[in-house]
């Protein structure tokens, strides 16, 4: 097929705080540098959820004279976290006995949606050409190395023919590519795979998260307060031991964001993340807030959370990995913003400082991890290496003791030479169904919980209904043949959006796909047991969208 192509010094895919971040870094390294972001949303921020906990550490260190004119939101002033011991019961920790790491001082609670459109427009200033509404669906390879993109065709039908309107992709050349797709890259899986970049680390690990944004009466808000927590709804037999925790961050204008992060390395199948986060706002410290108001906004995405010991090698022949798509989040603080910008603000001085030598491209930028490691990111990773194994292996309660102890005498040389490993993917820890407890949900109350359908229509989602299905099945056979049997189809209870269903008829079940309601949280490409689901890029601009979220 004959394709219009373009050529940029570097290609950028992904128009999140890695990727925008590196942009506005290589032209200030060297304003005659061509750049190209691509971004799958409709627009910048379109797809992008956090919770948002700010640390502006990296935002100070790339715009030194600017970066207080981005939408910080509101300075944390108070700061609390609570374990929840029961539905009605909850325990707050004195000051002292929490983590230093997870203290919030000189954080921000903000939008990263409206924060990266900031950083977009800063970007755009510096010349960089933005493209909203592209996916990055195919790599360029030549003689063994990544040479760009090919964007995702416009157009095609549910056969995957073309329309009227069709329009094929463009190839876009770079004398190096920076992934920067955040969790799960549907293009970072292909090169971890195709250049065997996890050679020498343990498996990725992932949580889903969730968030609700809530308007709330006057005199509910308390703007700058944060609460973290975990235990109830998730901890115990009940659920098959999941882990995670909540979160409940108070924002100006009568605003409040409210979530919960599920570990993915739960093992009963019939838990569902989406109705443990519904469970949850009942629980009287969270309900004093939300009780009265009203829902306006839902998204869930997963979070890699692997840390440390689960990086992959993020460089190879023409491209780096950068941001969530190699992994580079702090489990630990519970923020991956400034850790994300600050790997693209690295990879940005590598690729500028090759280029100024004369360097064609395509080259091994081994130099890369010698600097990241070397950064403060590295050391701040380092640091939390074992936080996320802690808990998995001991729970929140001695693993949060671990913890602790760690931080509190990281200097000392028994800690500080003590390495915990996680060595099961997510995938691997279900149990079979007939082994484990079947969970009841209460039905949604209309007031603090609800179901999948309303809260999808929440976050804003539009998919063309004739376009090929995003969602791949490499064996259509294995989810009623071997995923029903064994595990009750769990794909049916751990995607957030109702996007897998089974369908009895008079033959035999078979698994329907609701394409159309997938938020692109990826979790179906993680936890599925036969990892038989792939997760792709519909056609550019669909998926959900997210006002101040």
């Amino acid at each position: 097929m004959e394709r219009e192509a373009m050529e940029f010094d570097v290609v950028i895919v992904g128009g999140g705080p890695a990727g925008l971040s590196a942009a506005i870094a290589l032209k200030q390294h060297n304003a005659d540098l061509s750049v190209c972001v691509l971004e799958k949303g409709a627009e910048i921020g379109a797809h992008l959820l956090s919770g948002a906990l700010f640390d502006p550490v990296a935002l100070k260190e790339l715009l030194p004279d600017s970066w207080q004119q981005a939408p910080l939101g509101i300075p944390v002033n108070d700061d609390q976290v609570h374990l929840l011991q029961n539905a009605r019961r909850a325990l707050q920790l004195p000051h002292w006995a929490v983590p230093p790491r997870m203290h919030n001082d000189g954080s921000h609670i903000l939008s990263l949606g409206n924060l990266c459109r900031w950083l977009g427009q800063q970007a755009e200033q510096l010349g960089v050409e933005i493209y909203p509404g592209f996916t990055a669906s195919e790599l360029i390879m030549e003689a063994g190395r990544v040479r760009g993109v090919i964007t995702g065709d416009l157009g095609l039908d549910r056969a995957g023919n073309p329309k009227s309107d069709h329009v094929p992709g463009m190839a876009l050349h770079g004398r190096y590519t920076l992934f920067a797709e955040g969790a799960r890259g549907h293009l970072g899986k292909q090169l971890i795979a195709e250049f065997n970049l996890e050679n020498s680390a343990q498996p990725q690990h992932y949580a889903i998260g969730f968030k609700e944004l809530w308007q709330v009466p006057p005199g509910q808000a308390k703007p700058g307060q944060v609460l973290h927590g975990s235990g109830w709804p998730l901890a115990g037999l009940r659920s098959g031991k999941s882990q995670g925790g909540f979160y409940l961050y108070h924002m100006d204008g009568n605003q409040v964001a409210v979530g919960l992060i599920v570990d993915l390395n739960y093992s009963n199948p019939w838990l569902s993340p989406f109705d443990e986060f519904q469970r949850l706002k009942h629980h009287p410290l969270i309900a004093q807030t939300l009780l009265g108001g009203e829902r306006i906004s839902y998204g869930a995405r997963a979070i890699t959370k692997g840390g440390w010991h689960s990086l992959p090698r993020m460089h190879f022949p023409g491209g780096l990995l950068i941001g969530c798509n190699a992994g580079t989040l702090d489990f630990s603080r519970i923020k991956g913003i400034h850790t994300a910008m600050k790997s693209g603000m690295l990879a940005a001085k590598t690729v500028a400082m090759t280029l100024r030598g004369g360097d064609e491209g395509g080259r091994d930028l081994a130099e890369y991890q010698d600097a990241l490691q070397q950064s403060w990111l590295g050391q701040e990773l380092k640091t939390a290496r074992n936080f996320g194994a802690a808990l998995h292996r001991w729970g929140p309660w001695l693993g949060g003791a671990f913890n602790w102890l760690e931080q509190r005498g990281a200097s000392l040389p028994l800690l500080g030479s003590i390495t915990l490993l996680d060595k099961e993917p997510d995938y691997r820890q279900l149990r079979m169904a007939s082994r484990c407890q079947p969970i009841s949900y209460p039905k949604p109350d209309g007031k603090l919980s609800f179901d999948k359908l309303s809260s999808v229509y929440l976050a804003n989602t539009s998919h063309d209904e004739d376009q090929p299905c995003h969602l791949k099945l490499q064996d259509a056979s294995i989810p009623v043949a071997v995923n029903l049997p064994t595990w009750a189809e769990p794909a049916q209870r751990y995607c957030p959006a109702g996007v897998f269903e089974i369908v009895e008829s008079e033959s035999q079940p078979y698994l329907q796909i609701n394409a159309a309601n997938c938020i692109h949280c990826k979790t179906c490409d993680i936890k599925d047991p036969s990892q038989n689901i792939i997760w792709t890029p519909p056609q550019g601009g669909s998926g959900p969208n997210y006002p101040n979220m």
